[in-house]
């Protein structure tokens, strides 16, 4: 039986800002967005992953306090290209860091407007062999 991470909660302080920072700095797509009944939230995936975050107001988004989700990871083929797409869309991201000279020991990280922070590791392998189909 395959069991697949879809989705994640990302606790945020303000709903308008967090779609901002992760649809046009980030540039995950944004699926949806409901603000009815009382309820505001959205979910956001980015370019290549069958895994989601979501946030706002709806059931179970607020058991974390805005900011303290702490590693999560995006996976990319050229970590210096990400890291540059980035910046260039004004997001602060940190130095790169090689933990290890093998594939897959490369890192940099950035935090959203609330302070949860994201590792972005380098696979160079995602390049020829992506986990999703590219279509």
């Amino acid at each position: 039986m395959d069991w697949t991470l879809e989705v994640v909660i990302v606790p945020v302080s303000d709903i308008a800002r967090s779609i901002e920072f992760y649809r046009d700095k980030v540039g995950f797509a944004q699926d949806f967005e409901t603000d009815a009944g009382g309820m505001h939230f959205t979910q956001l995936t980015p370019r290549g992953s069958g895994c989601s975050i979501v946030f706002g107001n709806g059931p179970g988004m607020n058991a974390m306090q805005p900011g303290t989700l702490k590693g999560l990871q995006l996976v990319v083929s050229d970590v210096n290209a990400a890291r540059e797409e980035l910046q260039g869309r004004g997001v602060e991201v940190s130095d790169i860091n090689v933990l290890d000279e093998r594939d897959g020991g490369t890192f940099f990280g950035f935090d959203d407007p609330d302070g949860n922070s994201w590792a972005v590791q380098q696979i160079k392998a995602r390049a020829e062999k992506p986990l999703l189909p590219r279509s």
